[in-house]
């Protein structure tokens, strides 16, 4: 089997924690397309063995390591919530955040996340346990459930709620997901595509994306019609079913690179009419 055979599967997913480690879909794609580019350019330097997608994400943390993003995305472009992403990445110790993000996103084991670092089975699981306490910390907000299905809608909320998070709705419909955010704007929406009265949850985050900014993660049992690289692509999504570590760690990212996400200790925003 060829390099890019072995390869090409890992890809989609590769891309996902790009993005959910620099804060960027270009930026992530980017480094993504770097790491590409040196395997092509070197295939020695790809010493897969047995264990392809551990050998591919080692090799592109090197390489995001050792190049800027700036050389390959203009930084003058970069949206306000990418400049609030730089900003709180100086809040969040590095090294952890990344074995964080391997392992509850990625789900990488702990000894792929040793490997992957090129660090010992304790360390990496010492590095996993400090970002969770970190990213946990973080940021605390008010969350919009956009779901349908009352179990689920129920699990979510538990979970958010153990996060730390205050849920202001759960919104069945279109109709309901909007009349809610009308109320009181939330910091976060956790969104299913399909919804009860055949509605769609994109659509209505779409509506709502209108009238201000804060970040959605979707919920779908079909990512990779949403991983494609055409835009405009989700930047944070989660698998049903979901594992209970892989949606903190998305809700933890979704909110840790929003510039506009508050603690819900903070003073709240007036609610009314959105503007």
């Amino acid at each position: 089997m060829s390099i890019s055979q072995a390869i090409s599967s890992h890809i989609p997913y590769l891309r996902r924690f790009a993005r959910a480690l620099t804060g960027s879909q270009a930026g992530g794609d980017a480094y993504v397309l770097a790491t590409l580019e040196a395997i092509v350019a070197d295939p020695a330097n790809f010493d897969a063995g047995a264990d392809v997608r551990t050998a591919l994400y080692r090799l592109f943390l090197d390489v995001w390591a050792s190049m800027p993003v700036n050389g390959h995305v203009d930084e003058i472009g970069f949206s306000g919530d990418e400049i609030g992403a730089q900003r709180n990445l100086d809040a969040i110790t590095l090294r952890p955040r990344i074995a964080f993000l391997l392992s509850s996103l990625e789900a990488f084991d702990t000894a792929e996340v040793a490997r992957t670092l090129d660090c010992s089975v304790d360390e990496a699981a010492a590095l996993i346990d400090a970002a969770g306490k970190e990213i946990a910390n973080q940021i605390r907000t008010d969350v919009v459930i956009i779901e349908d299905e009352p179990f689920i809608a129920l699990d979510l909320q538990t979970l958010v709620e153990e996060q730390g998070h205050r849920v202001i709705s759960v919104a069945r419909t279109h109709r309901e997901a909007v009349e809610a955010v009308t109320r009181e704007r939330p910091g976060l929406i956790l969104a299913d595509i399909q919804l009860a009265d055949g509605s769609s949850g994109l659509e209505a985050v779409n509506e709502i994306l209108g009238s201000f900014s804060v970040p959605v993660i979707f919920i779908t049992a079909y990512p990779e019609r949403f991983l494609t690289g055409t835009p405009p692509e989700p930047a944070f999504l989660i698998t049903k079913p979901f594992g209970v570590d892989s949606l903190k760690a998305v809700i933890s990212q979704a909110l840790f690179f929003d510039r506009k996400s508050h603690r819900k200790d903070d003073q709240p925003e007036p609610s009314g009419a959105l503007v």
